[in-house]
């Protein structure tokens, strides 16, 4: 009886020492569960340039008029503005958006064109400015080189897809005689929209510093 009431007062006392650990161990488990859940939200809820493809391929632009057609569009811009520096290169050379563009109107086009650029893209064409012809030159070959070799890459490593064509020589002359600033407010939106992928570019080299360096 004595050894059965020593036992009885002991385990209470082994409990309530246990307790504190059994709760930082709950706790610790609870912040992991919300950590994983809160990754696993992120992750399916992140835009990618396969999202923005599905769901250009999910509706026919040339169906929709009035209101349900601008609400269209502005959904594409939304997405494709909602995507990472890499995944919207990547619908870049993939032209995820290239068949709705096509069948837009030249007002649709522009206001496209205008609410896709990324932000701080007015101050790298005020930027571009104020380069020299030779600077700008210098600038435009980088950032063309750069674009080529991203665009060997991704067919090398998808033959047969129809990736991006790169701005003609004779563009890159002329953006970079009379400046990107006039030369973008001067151009026509198909234009526009095909000095995208190079734009993007020098501005991701305005904001790593490389704009300028072995410039000015």
């Amino acid at each position: 009886m004595a050894a059965t009431r020593g036992c009885a007062t002991v385990l209470p006392v082994i409990d309530r020492r246990k307790r504190p650990l059994l709760i930082a161990a709950l706790v610790i488990a609870s912040a992991w569960l919300l950590a994983l859940a809160s990754y696993t939200i992120a992750k399916n809820s992140k835009m990618t340039a396969d999202k923005v493809r599905a769901y250009a391929e999910s509706v026919d632009l040339a169906t929709l008029t009035g209101e349900a057609r601008a609400k269209a569009i502005r959904e594409l811009a939304a997405r494709l503005n909602a995507l990472s520096p890499e995944e919207r290169r990547r619908a870049r050379l993939d032209r995820v958006s290239q068949d709705w563009f096509e069948k837009m109107t030249d007002e649709e086009k522009g206001s496209f064109i205008d609410a896709t650029m990324p932000t701080g893209f007015k101050q790298m064409l005020a930027s571009f400015e104020q380069l020299t012809e030779e600077k700008r030159r210098k600038a435009i070959d980088d950032a063309m080189k750069r674009l080529k070799e991203m665009k060997e890459s991704e067919e090398a490593r998808e033959p047969g897809t129809n990736r991006t064509n790169v701005l003609s020589e004779e563009l890159q002359q002329k953006a970079a005689k009379i400046g990107l600033k006039t030369f973008y407010s001067e151009s026509s939106a198909q234009t526009k929209a095909e000095m995208a992928p190079l734009l993007e570019e020098l501005q991701r080299m305005m904001e790593s510093g490389r704009l300028f360096r072995g410039g000015r």
